[in-house]
């Protein structure tokens, strides 16, 4: 492998919308309620594909006024739901980094409004020979523009690259176009699928 291509939330960074509808909601069953049918995973990955986050929010108060401080907290109070870097991840970062045979890449679906707040917080972001983000590009994972993005942008093949995200669905969709894939689930079960590939860690 020449390349490796991290995805950022749930991989490197801990970011749960949880951390802050633990102040609105003293029943763990309305948050997962209330992030299922109100503010849900599908409405803020539109706005990782570059949907204004203010106009989005204006639009579901609109549809549902009942829940209009709820609503206006996810936004509002985004940068309570990053947590803290996941150490075992960022080691596993910083030792491919170290590796003179390696490039190093990422890949996220993010706002490009808030991803800022990210890079403030966490010095490794600055360290990737380059930064793929769905904001910016006005299209996200799992659309295979966004990893053809990639390969043109960096001039990588996909079959010589390990490409390790949390969500199953961008994995496929990334092995359609050669990617070898890693389906996060820890960093332990990282660093053996990686040495599977011939990747030391």
């Amino acid at each position: 492998m020449k390349n490796i291509l991290f995805d950022l939330g749930g991989v490197l960074i801990d970011w749960n919308p949880r951390y802050v509808y633990k102040h609105y909601f003293t029943d763990p069953e309305k948050t997962e309620w209330f992030l299922d049918n109100i503010c849900t995973w599908d409405w803020n990955e539109n706005q990782d594909a570059g949907y204004p986050l203010q106009a989005a929010t204006e639009e579901k108060v609109a549809e549902h006024p009942e829940w209009e401080t709820e609503i206006r907290a996810y936004y509002g109070r985004w940068e309570e739901m990053l947590g803290e870097a996941i150490d075992g991840t960022v080691e596993i970062l910083e030792s491919t980094l170290a590796n003179p045979d390696l490039r190093v890449y990422a890949l996220t679906n993010w706002s490009a409004e808030t991803f800022p707040v990210a890079q403030r917080k966490f010095d490794f972001l600055r360290k990737f020979a380059g930064i793929v983000m769905s904001g910016e590009e006005k299209t996200r994972k799992p659309f295979p523009e966004i990893y053809q993005i990639v390969i043109d942008r960096f001039g990588i093949d996909p079959a010589e690259t390990v490409f390790i995200d949390d969500n199953l669905r961008n994995c496929k969709a990334a092995e359609k176009l050669g990617f070898k894939t890693i389906h996060f689930q820890s960093p332990e079960d990282t660093r053996e699928k990686l040495a599977e590939l011939k990747v030391k860690v």
